[in-house]
């Protein structure tokens, strides 16, 4: 009896919030549709014209912006998130400037006051020592992303990197520093824009052989698609810091071409063949550079230049002769 009466009553209600919704959906007197004129802060029907509510809740901002810039400078929502910090940006950060709102230096008291909460929050934003090590990781790769000129979607691709490898449990076993410093060389090959593992080297606090047997254990447990480094991915680089023109940049990348059809670039550091690449190519654009110019800028020895770019002008050379 008690669950018929049960039933019975779920359906009435079921009933009710089916017509009150239909009521909400369409006019009372006429049946046309509803629609919202914010406004004036009313639901009045499309058709007849009658206001259904007034004095709604506006929920929008209450302020106007005639312009998209008006618009940034006027909001006032928080951050994006972001996965290069251990909790996603979401916390609270205070800042380690001790002046209040106005600008004002603070007290001595008050002082003591702001730097003893700033130690409470950082003991509070980690919550064991998972966020520890992800928070310290993180903290190295965008100290070593800094030094390295890489750009910001670099630096996101390996914090995803780490925090997947943290993850999967790959860490025990290996240094922080070490998956670090890995996630990011590997997260610079995918975008395009490489760096050497000595350049890498310089600014890690691991030594090359930890950093190269670190990175194959990560792109093979995480199944990471890294193409080989290209060659030509170099040399806006050291271009630019040779301060080298257009010209001879295209040259460059026209020694390299050849050189790949003539399989030159099989067994070959990409480094050293670019820099070669930019050698020969400032010599044929009649451009002033050394071989001790482009050894600095490319973090290689003379020698590799000398080598590499003689195959560079003789793979051209016989390309031409072909052609």
């Amino acid at each position: 009896m008690t669950d018929t009466k049960i039933r019975t009553y779920t359906g009435e209600t079921e009933r009710d919030e089916s017509a009150r919704t239909d009521e909400q959906e369409h006019c009372p007197e006429c049946g046309g549709r509803l629609v919202s004129d914010t406004e004036h802060a009313e639901t009045v029907c499309s058709d007849c014209g009658l206001v259904v509510e007034e004095d709604e809740i506006d929920r929008g901002p209450e302020w106007r912006a005639f312009d998209s810039a008006e618009k940034d400078e006027k909001s006032r929502v928080g951050a994006p998130t972001t996965n290069m910090m251990h909790d996603q940006g979401l916390s609270t950060n205070i800042g380690w400037q001790d002046k209040d709102a106005y600008g004002k230096a603070l007290s001595s008291r008050q002082r003591q006051k702001m730097q003893r909460l700033r130690t409470w929050n950082e003991r509070f934003r980690t919550r064991d020592s998972k966020e520890r090590n992800l928070k310290q990781a993180l903290g190295e790769i965008d100290r070593m992303a800094s030094a390295l000129g890489l750009p910001e979607n670099v630096r996101e691709t390996a914090s995803v990197i780490y925090r997947r490898a943290l993850e999967d449990d790959l860490l025990p076993g290996r240094s922080i520093e070490g998956v670090a410093t890995a996630s990011l060389y590997a997260a610079a090959r995918q975008a395009g824009t490489p760096r050497s593992l000595d350049e890498i080297s310089a600014v890690s606090r691991v030594d090359r052989m930890e950093l190269t047997r670190t990175y194959r254990y990560i792109v093979r447990e995480l199944g990471l698609e890294v193409q080989p480094a290209d060659p030509e991915h170099y040399l806006p680089r050291f271009i630019s810091g040779l301060d080298l023109s257009d010209e001879t940049e295209r040259t460059a990348r026209e020694l390299l071409d050849s050189a790949r059809r003539k399989g030159v670039h099989s067994g070959k550091s990409p480094v050293g063949l670019a820099a070669a690449g930019v050698y020969a190519a400032a010599l044929l654009t009649n451009e002033k550079v050394t071989q001790n110019d482009v050894s600095e800028v490319a973090n290689i020895s003379e020698v590799t230049i000398r080598n590499r770019y003689k195959e560079l002008l003789e793979a051209s050379e016989s390309t031409a002769a072909a052609v």
